[in-house]
């Protein structure tokens, strides 16, 4: 999987041309002050990872498209829907959670993960960007219940390399609303892992654009079977 060569200016403007031409290519509209605010907590992934090891990659240019583009190469699709509660599950360094919660103010996101350093992470990362819209919640996603740990359903919930579709869908279902999706970003969408829980039907199966990136993406939609 490589990053292809891009028309980004060389010099201190590389990064910040870089994403807003991706942005551009993806048709989103994100203002200059949000985009900032993304190569800030990219800046600030990149610090805390020196210690926590949340990320292989490494390069600036690299961040940049596989991970704030490839976050936010769901929305175009996600921003047809009716949204406004997100979970984003085994979120890790905050991807997508955290790049949705600075693009989509609206929205209120909730990022999960089991490891207590990277929600520490978590939690660093809303604090510095005042991100009121964004909650943090440790623990096992099976083991969260609505009304305790997280105060209601969640009209979609979100991974990003998080687990076969078949256990992603089983492990978070109770906190599922009725007519909520379950959106699974994965690179090759092998037939052998498009299994799914009785009760639960795949809806679309849709290839993803990454601008910049040369490899293969799929964003995977399941509802509860009409």
């Amino acid at each position: 999987m490589t990053v292809s060569r891009t028309p980004a200016t060389q010099g201190g403007n590389e990064l910040a041309t870089l994403l807003a031409d991706g942005i551009a290519q993806l048709g989103l509209s994100i203002s200059a002050e949000q985009q900032a605010r993304l190569l800030d907590f990219q800046a600030l992934l990149a610090k805390w990872n020196a210690a926590l090891q949340m990320t292989s990659i490494r390069d600036p240019r690299q961040m940049v498209v596989k991970h704030l583009l490839d976050s936010l190469s769901i929305l175009p699709r996600l921003d047809r829907e009716p949204i406004s509660r997100v979970l984003d599950v085994g979120s890790g360094g905050g991807l997508p959670g955290v790049v949705l919660a600075i693009v989509r103010p609206d929205w209120q996101v909730t990022v999960n993960d089991i490891v207590h350093k990277k929600t520490a992470f978590l939690t660093q990362a809303r604090a510095t960007f005042k991100l009121t819209n964004l909650t943090v919640v440790t623990g096992r996603v099976e083991s969260l219940v609505v009304g305790k740990e997280v105060p209601a359903p969640f009209d979609a919930i979100v991974s990003r390399a998080f687990a076969e579709l078949m256990d992603f869908v089983t492990l978070g279902h109770k906190l599922l609303a009725a007519d909520g999706s379950f959106w699974a970003m994965k690179g090759v969408a092998a037939e052998s892992e498009l299994a799914l829980p009785p009760g639960y039907a795949l809806v679309e199966r849709l290839p993803l654009q990454v601008p910049f990136l040369d490899a293969e993406r799929h964003l995977l939609r399941v509802k509860v079977a009409a």
